[in-house]
């Protein structure tokens, strides 16, 4: 049985999902941003127990991640769950076809970075996922022109909305999509891991 975070009627919720292998102030900040542009009432940070185009060695144990998650997203307006795990959804096309009953009560939109924009066509069942939800793209180093350029760019391309107003993404009919700058952070998971591997290794 799906137990979704407390929301009201209405609401405005940005769905900000990933393996968070680990969570980090990088993806704070992008959560942050994404709720006062988008003007949004709740953040949800879904945590998968997988990702599909990674190994499962670089996936970590999952209630260690979750557990980090919830430290690193403390905040008001955000909440950490393991949705995921409680439908057993593998990717982000089957997470939202079971949160479809829940698309009738709120306005939701999926945050996602411009690296993760990038390579959308390589998600299973990705032309399902814009069709579904409003996709807001935040900027990431490196990955901005490669983003703009991507097949689910290209594909959707008279689906992008205007930057300049944000606010109005969560309340559009899907596909509609927003690609926003935002001030860059040069935190990264990976970049996190192997760190991390090589004191180990000291």
């Amino acid at each position: 049985m799906m137990r979704p975070p407390l929301f009201g009627e209405g609401q405005r919720i940005g769905l900000f999902g990933g393996s968070f292998n680990p969570a980090h102030q990088g993806h704070r900040a992008v959560a942050l941003y994404a709720l006062k542009r988008f003007e949004l009432d709740w953040v949800w940070w879904l945590v998968a127990p997988q990702n599909p185009l990674k190994d499962a060695s670089e996936t970590g144990v999952y209630n260690e991640r979750l557990a980090y998650t919830r430290r690193i997203a403390h905040h008001p307006r955000f909440a950490v769950t393991d949705l995921e795990r409680q439908i057993g959804s593998r990717n982000t096309a089957a997470t939202l076809r079971a949160m479809t009953p829940l698309f009738q009560k709120a306005h939701f939109l999926w945050i996602l970075g411009a690296d993760s924009f990038a390579d959308l066509h390589r998600w299973h069942d990705w032309l399902r996922i814009p069709h579904t939800v409003p996709l807001a793209i935040l900027a990431r180093p490196g990955y901005a022109l490669r983003a703009l350029a991507s097949p689910a760019a290209i594909r959707f391309s008279r689906s992008r909305l205007r930057a300049e107003n944000p606010s109005l993404l969560a309340g559009s009919q899907p596909p509609a999509w927003l690609f926003l700058a935002m001030p860059l952070r040069k935190e990264s998971s990976t970049a996190i891991r192997k760190r991390r591997k090589s004191v180990k290794k000291a």
